[in-house]
C-alpha cells in the first residue's frame, strides 16, 4: 500500500476502549476518519457518549446504518435470535455497512484492543482492509485507557454504572446482572427484548437471549434478588484484589474489566 492512497478509519463502538483510541490517535493521524456502526438498537447513553466524543475530536463521526432494521433480519432468520454461535446481527448490521463505507480503497482499520487483552477482532475477508492495533503495539492496558479518558475529560460512558460493555441493548453476551440493569434503567427496551424471545419459529420453538434462562424467568423478583446478591459478592472480591490504595477510577475500570466481551467483533 502506498501511504498516499491509504484511508485511515477508526471504528468507535460507544465503549471505553474505542473512545480512548480515538483520543489517543487524534493528533497522530491527521486524516483519520471516524465511524460508528449504528444498529439503531443502541442505548440512549451510547448516542450521548458518541456526540460528546465527536465534539472533543472536532471531526465528524460518520454514522453507518444497516440497509434493513433488526426486525427485518430477525424475520428472515425465522425468529432465530442471534447468539455467540451465530452472530448474524454483527455480519448484517455492522460488518456489511462498514465494508460498504470502505469500498475498494486500501484501508487501515484501527481497533481498540489493548495490550493486556487476549481476544481477537473482526478481520475482514477483503484484501484491501488491514486491521491495526495501536494499544496492543504500544503496550497500553486498562489503566492507561482509563487515564486517557480521565485526562481528556471525556470519562467513561454513563451506562458503565450498570453495564460492562458497549453494543446493542439486547446483546447476548450480557451477564444476568446487566439484564437486570436494563430492566431497571430502560424497562421499555427490556420489554422489547423480551418480546423478541416470545416470537415463535415455524416449528413453534422460542429462542432466548441467555442460555438456560428466559427474560420472563429472569425478571421475577426472587430471581433478581439472587442475581444482585451474587453480583455484590463478586464486586467485593474485585475490590479486595485492587487494594485500598487504588483510585476510584482504577477500581471501577478493574471491576468492569472482570467481565470483558468474549470478542471484539462488535467494536465496529
Amino acid at each position: 500500500m502506498s501511504n498516499s492512497q491509504v484511508r485511515h478509519i477508526l471504528s468507535i463502538s460507544g465503549g471505553k476502549d474505542s473512545a480512548a483510541l480515538a483520543i489517543y490517535m487524534r493528533d497522530k493521524i491527521p486524516d483519520m476518519e471516524y465511524v460508528f456502526c449504528d444498529t439503531h438498537e443502541e442505548l440512549l447513553e451510547t448516542y450521548a457518549y458518541i456526540d460528546r466524543l465527536e465534539a472533543f475530536l472536532g471531526k465528524p463521526i460518520h454514522r453507518l446504518n444497516p440497509d434493513r432494521p433488526f426486525e427485518h433480519y430477525l424475520r428472515i432468520k425465522g425468529f432465530y435470535l442471534p447468539s455467540a454461535r451465530v452472530r448474524w446481527c454483527t455480519s448484517q448490521m455492522k460488518i456489511k455497512p462498514f465494508e460498504a463505507f470502505v469500498g475498494s480503497a486500501n484501508t487501515l482499520s484501527y481497533i481498540g484492543i489493548r495490550g493486556d487483552e487476549d481476544r481477537e477482532a473482526y478481520i475482514s475477508t477483503k484484501p484491501n482492509i488491514k486491521a491495526v492495533y495501536p494499544f496492543r503495539e504500544d503496550g497500553l492496558g486498562i489503566q492507561d485507557i482509563c487515564l486517557i479518558l480521565e485526562e481528556s475529560g471525556i470519562g467513561l460512558p454513563q451506562y458503565y454504572s450498570w453495564r460492562s460493555r458497549s453494543g446493542c441493548y439486547f446483546c447476548f453476551f450480557q451477564r444476568r446482572i446487566e439484564w437486570v440493569g436494563l430492566l431497571e434503567h430502560h424497562p421499555d427496551l427490556f420489554e422489547k427484548a423480551r418480546q423478541f424471545e416470545n416470537m415463535k419459529t415455524e416449528s413453534g420453538r422460542r429462542y432466548t437471549w441467555s442460555e438456560r434462562e428466559s427474560l420472563d424467568e429472569l425478571m421475577q423478583p426472587e430471581r433478581i434478588k439472587a442475581i444482585k446478591e451474587m453480583h455484590k459478592i463478586d464486586m467485593e472480591q474485585q475490590r479486595k484484589r485492587m487494594g485500598s490504595s487504588a483510585r476510584l477510577v482504577d477500581v471501577f475500570c478493574s471491576v468492569t474489566e472482570a467481565y470483558p466481551a468474549p470478542c471484539a467483533i462488535c467494536t465496529l
